[in-house]
Parts: structure tokens; sequence; C-alpha cells
């Protein structure tokens, strides 16, 4: 047995639908711009560049129900809707033909963005953590096995706030299907059991406040509910 010079953190882990059992999280990727819509919304060209990618540490996941902190240092908190891909065996320079092989689940994902440090951060050609590997920025439903959802490849993905739909996308506008995703993420690091990925968000992104009330769903995966907590 190892003898640790400090009591070892928590194994980040997310709810598996229907289980008591969890999935534990080793790493999680998120891809960038991955609708055309909205990467036209932000000013971006939406042709069929390579996809780009960041991360969060594992335990910025949390459940997306009760209540969801609002982060310290921001003005401007976004949301994000993404499907979350959970990767069930690992592999290196994965072929797209074979990429859905290595899928374990799905969920339901926001991802959270400090989008003032955010746009701080692009002006001053800085790294983007900051601003999105806060504590608490992954808010993801359960997961939901294959076996059970199967791979969703086209399907209503949506957010409301306090009922107004904000965002309203199909998972066919994908410019990187999840296949092409993980195949990519693959050429730059061994993708392993444990890993998340999520996916890209459509337009529509905007401000939270405050207790406000976030719903949201992928059609065929699940819907997701939570409040926006205090500082």
């Amino acid at each position: 047995m190892t003898d640790f010079v400090i009591q070892p953190p928590a194994q980040a882990s997310v709810a598996v639908a229907g289980s008591d059992a969890r999935f534990p999280i080793r790493r999680v990727f998120c891809v960038g711009r991955n609708y055309a819509a909205h990467a036209r919304e932000f000013g971006n060209d939406p042709d069929r560049d390579p996809p780009f990618f960041f991360t969060k540490p594992a335990d910025a996941v949390v459940p997306a129900e009760g209540t969801v902190a609002y982060p310290p240092l921001t003005g401007n908190l976004h949301h994000e809707i993404e499907l979350v891909v959970a990767i069930g065996k690992g592999g290196a320079d994965i072929k797209p033909e074979q990429a859905l092989d290595f899928v374990w689940g799905y969920a339901v994902g926001v991802d959270m963005t400090r989008r003032d440090l955010q746009d701080v951060a692009k002006k001053m050609s800085r790294p983007w953590d900051w601003s999105k590997s806060f504590d608490a920025s992954g808010p993801s439903g359960p997961l939901h096995p294959v076996a059970s959802v199967g791979h969703p490849a086209k399907g209503r993905i949506w957010l409301a706030v306090n009922g107004e739909t904000r965002q309203d996308g199909n998972l066919d506008e994908l410019i990187w299907p999840v296949a092409d995703v993980i195949a990519y993420v693959s050429q730059s690091v061994t993708l392993a059991p444990g890993d998340l990925i999520f996916t890209g968000t459509p337009a529509g992104v905007g401000e939270l406040r405050q207790g406000d009330k976030v719903t949201a769903g992928v059609e065929g995966v699940g819907e997701i509910a939570f409040t926006v907590g205090k500082r």
C-alpha cells in the first residue's frame, strides 16, 4: 500500500443513470467552436478547420442538480450546453470508423465560462484556463450507457433559463461528429478509461445570474435542471 504524505483527494466521478454505481473521471477534454452557428456568433469562420481543445480538472464536473455556485472573479458567467462523451477503453491514433467502440456512454453537460476573463485572455493571447477550468465549471447529468441510448448522431440539444429557451440546436449540426472528435484527441494524447469529452455547444450562449433556473437536455440522452447559487 502506498504511503502518501497527505490524504489522497477523493476520486472525481459522475453518476450512472438508473444505478448506484459511479463512473470515475480521469480527465476532461472540451472542443471549442464545434457548431457552425456558435462559431459565427463569435465572429469566427465555421469552415471545417481542425478542431481545437481545452481541458477542465476532473473535479470541475459536479452534479447538474440542486444549486451550482456562481463562481468568483467574474461578472459575466455564460452557459454552454453540450453532449458529453464518456470513454470506456483506452487507445491512441484511433481511426474515426472505430472511435465509437471506445465510448462507454453519454450525458448532458454544461460548460460554464467566465466570459469576461476569456475575453481578456484572448486579447492578451493568454491561456483560457481561468475562464474555463474553475470549480463546478462542468455541471453534468448522469451518464447513460451506450447499451441504453445508442450513439446519438442527431436530435435536439437545448438550454433554457427561467423557462426561456436560449440555445436550440441539433446534434447533426456538429462540425466534427463524436467519432471524429475522439480520433483527433487520440492523435495528441492516449485516451484512457474515465476520460470525458465535452463536444461543443450550439449558438445562443448567454449570461447567467444568481438565482437563475437552468433547464437543458439532449434528445435521447436526458435532461438536467439546476439553480445558479450565490457566490
